[in-house]
């Protein structure tokens, strides 16, 4: 007859591989629901579109080309597609938003044939009343050196400067896009935590990683008109 000492190691493998199938069955119940989650979310976009006038198309072929080097996408691309494309109208201003699809060579496979992760990153812009130089606000990182990024340029604020990362092609744009408004609000709305900004002609982006959804839609294009409303009107008179 087996003593304890001889049962417990086995009650405690037993216990550690029911463990292991209730973290496994949970994951893929997890994993169950966030992707029924996101086939919903892409589902509602269409429905969305059609009650606002809105255009939509599941997979606009090339669209993506021409914001090439804009925040997460590629310098170059060959014919990039972008995926659940939106354009239309939003307080007063023409918009457009897609998905941007790449699958990561970092991430994904460990044996051949096998497919690697695909990355998704969700695009958002917003036409501005005129066309300004490069700008670009986002968050300082202790990459960015290591990186080789371009130099940040110091508004002078110190709270701000802390908290934010400057690029652009001309100073005297920025301090006139960054009035006192712009700043209070950029320091003061959660948004602007993982909302990056980028001004490109007359168009003002954000993005993000992660799926499209018709509450991202709404959430980040009042974002980018709420910026546009604090902007001086008169400094794009002088771009």
């Amino acid at each position: 007859m087996e003593t304890v000492v001889g049962i417990l190691p086995k009650v405690f493998l037993f216990a550690f591989v029911v463990g292991m199938f209730a973290l496994v069955i949970r994951a893929f119940v997890r994993s169950g629901k966030e992707d029924k989650r996101i086939r919903q979310g892409w589902a509602d976009l269409s429905r969305v579109a059609a009650e606002h006038d809105w255009a939509y198309e599941q997979r606009a072929r090339g669209r993506a080309t021409e914001y090439c080097g804009v925040g997460p996408m590629p310098g170059s691309g060959s014919n990039p597609s972008a995926w659940h494309y939106i354009t239309g109208e939003f307080r007063g201003r023409s918009f457009k938003c897609y998905e941007y699809r790449y699958s990561n060579p970092l991430s994904g496979s460990s044996g051949v044939g096998e497919s690697k992760k695909l990355t998704i990153e969700s695009i958002f812009l917003v036409s501005a009343p005129s066309s300004g130089p490069f700008l670009q606000i986002g968050r300082p990182s202790k990459l960015d050196a290591v990186l080789g990024r371009r130099p940040r340029m110091l508004l002078g604020v110190p709270e701000f400067d802390e908290n934010f990362r400057i690029v652009t092609d001309s100073e005297d744009f920025a301090h006139g896009i960054l009035s006192d408004p712009l700043q209070a609000f950029l320091l003061s709305d959660s948004r602007a935590q993982k909302s990056p900004l980028r001004m490109r002609d007359d168009e003002l982006f954000t993005w993000y990683t992660g799926t499209l959804s018709p509450q991202g839609v709404e959430e980040r294009l009042d974002y980018l008109c709420d910026v546009l409303d604090r902007i001086p009107a008169q400094l794009w008179a002088t771009t």
